[in-house]
């Protein structure tokens, strides 16, 4: 088997590894094979080159399409020639980042230290210095995750599920609080120390519709880190079926929940919203049609607020009001007050969604028969 069949079959099974919270293609390009186009903080396109190190793991999660009992096609490249591949992407400007994973084979700390030996050859050898994302793998040791912060910008490990018992649905073969959410403190302690591992941040992922738990179980679990550590993000992975694994048979995720379930998060995470502030259904599920921030508007008892007089924790309550366009509210009226709606527009405010919920100069927008 060529290098190119090689990448193909590594970069396919990488499909479930996320870095783009829009952008969840599962299958690369014949000829090209590891392009990820992940869409950047500002909007921007930015190639990255996704892969495995290897596609051979001795877990059992059910829903992946490279768990234990799966029959296919295992392969592994070494560090040096995965080093190689990825530079020559590089070099002819196709991609402008890498994010590695890896299964994981006989043994954590071994397949830990290949995908870090990986790196340390871009990094020392061919002096690359451009952008790393580095999966951490569930019960990795402390020093190699330690090595791997060192290297890389930022990196990740999986939670996967929001509760012990959602974890054991997925795998019998990892333990929720020591092999993740242990790691995932030992990642947040050691990212304090800027001054050793200036360059690196972390993100984690679940996965959404495999199990049973509610999307309030999935929150309520991101509030708790979230309080706990400066976790850049979370990626939720929509469940789909995959032939010749457990859930073959299981449902997919329904269509639209990751969306809103990416919705609420940003309000636990940028906007300070408590868990129970958001609005759940009977069965602790988001409504799919309505945005959180909406739905939880309706039941606060602060609005209107007045755009002249209102705090900036009470700015950001209001839907159409983001947080950039909240402190630029605070910083503008100090020196002129606002006079009309569309001065909020100039700001970027989505003055449609806003109007129900604001006065200016003491002035209802809209009229409060809209809730």
């Amino acid at each position: 088997m060529s290098v190119l069949e090689k990448m193909k079959v590594l970069t396919d099974s990488a499909q479930y590894d996320l870095c783009d919270y829009v952008n969840h293609q599962k299958s690369s390009q014949k000829n090209l094979p590891g392009i990820y186009h992940a869409t950047g903080a500002n909007g921007c396109d930015v190639p990255l080159f996704k892969t495995l190190l290897t596609n051979k793991c001795k877990n059992d999660c059910k829903y992946c399409i490279n768990q234990s009992k799966r029959n296919f096609t295992r392969l592994e490249l070494e560090p040096e020639l995965l080093a190689k591949v990825f530079l020559d992407y590089y070099n002819r400007g196709l991609v402008n980042g890498l994010f590695l994973s890896s299964g994981i084979d006989k043994d954590e700390d071994v397949t830990m230290e290949k995908t870090i030996e990986t790196v340390r050859i871009l990094r020392k050898k061919y002096g690359y210095d451009d952008y790393v994302h580095l999966k951490i793998v569930p019960g990795a040791s402390k020093d190699s995750i330690k090595r791997a912060m060192g290297l890389a910008n930022r990196v990740s490990i999986n939670i996967e599920a929001a509760t012990p018992s959602g974890l054991a649905e997925l795998s019998s073969t990892k333990d929720y609080n020591k092999d993740i959410l242990k790691r995932l403190g030992w990642i947040n302690s050691l990212e304090k120390h800027k001054g050793t591992y200036p360059r690196s941040t972390h993100t984690t992922q679940l996965i959404v519709g495999a199990n049973s738990e509610t999307d309030k179980e999935i929150l309520t679990r991101m509030s708790k880190i979230y309080k706990k550590s400066n976790l850049k993000g979370t990626y939720f992975s929509p469940f789909s079926p995959v032939e010749e694994t457990d859930f073959k048979d299981k449902d997919p995720c329904e269509v639209g929940r990751t969306n809103r379930l990416y919705n609420a998060d940003s309000l636990l995470k940028d906007y300070k919203y408590n868990v129970k502030e958001l609005i759940f259904d009977e069965d602790d599920k988001l409504n799919l049609k309505e945005d959180p921030k909406i739905l939880a508007a309706k039941n606060m008892d602060i609005f209107p607020v007045e755009i002249n007089k209102s705090p900036f924790n009470e700015l950001i309550r209001v839907p159409g009001i983001g947080t950039k366009s909240a402190r630029k509210i605070v910083n503008i009226r100090k020196k002129q007050p606002f006079t009309s709606k569309e001065d909020l527009k100039r700001l970027g405010v989505a003055v449609n969604r806003a109007e129900p919920y604001i006065k200016i100069k003491g002035e209802y927008q809209s009229g409060l028969d809209n809730f």
